[in-house]
């Protein structure tokens, strides 16, 4: 089943779009199933159950942290974690690149925004993100590499809400590009979509989408 899932997910996927099987929750065997069909990008929440799969699995998967990520847990992860998408403070970052300092790699994030209406999403929001990139002490930081941003649209049925917020993601996305990093190639990734809001995303500029329950039910 899954494996018939994820073919139709990758059917209805745009050229050029990254899709993150979401694999949290779920046992190493499903990951099996899914990696056997050829996926190799997988997103895990929780620091142990990542540590489990990594431990048990191929190592060419390339597993990216979605969840919230205490600074104390940044060590566990950093010696293999392809990205980590949910940076929301500069400590964290400062984190990060301390500890892909001591494990030599320099390691891909992602910038987290709270655009949604729930207070309960974690994330900076525009105007503290901002901040934090005109302040300029993550230039000198050499074991991050800033690839994007990524947000999680509001839990609501209406459409118009999520299509504003995704804009709002594709637009604050261009406006630090441009700002800047108009001459860094690798700042490229706009990652927000889930299972059922994914085709609106990329209508909205996404290219990296994170579906884990159209996959793994």
């Amino acid at each position: 089943m899954i494996s018939n899932n994820l073919q139709e997910v990758r059917h209805t996927l745009d050229n050029g779009v990254c899709l993150v099987a979401v694999s949290k929750y779920h046992p190493v065997e499903a990951v099996q199933e899914a990696y056997a069909v050829g996926q190799r990008i997988f997103g895990e929440s929780r620091e142990q159950e990542l540590r489990i799969k990594h431990e048990s699995l191929p190592k060419d998967i390339q597993w990216h942290f979605i969840g919230h990520l205490q600074t104390n847990k940044v060590k566990y992860i950093a010696p293999y974690i392809a990205m980590i998408e949910t940076v929301d403070s500069l400590k964290l970052m400062k984190e990060i690149d301390r500890q892909g300092a001591k494990c030599g790699r320099v390691i891909d994030i992602l910038l987290e925004l709270h655009l949604a209406q729930e207070d309960t999403k974690s994330g900076m929001t525009p105007s503290d993100c901002l901040a934090l990139l005109d302040g300029g002490e993550w230039r000198e930081m050499r074991n991050i590499r800033i690839r994007g941003i990524m947000m999680m649209a509001s839990n609501t049925d209406d459409t118009e809400e999520i299509r504003r917020e995704f804009l709002l993601a594709r637009d604050f996305f261009n406006a630090v590009k441009a700002k800047h990093f108009a001459n860094d190639t690798a700042f490229d990734t706009k990652s927000y979509g889930m299972s059922h809001d994914y085709l609106l995303a990329q209508q909205c500029g996404s290219n990296h989408v994170r579906v884990g329950s159209r996959i793994f039910g």
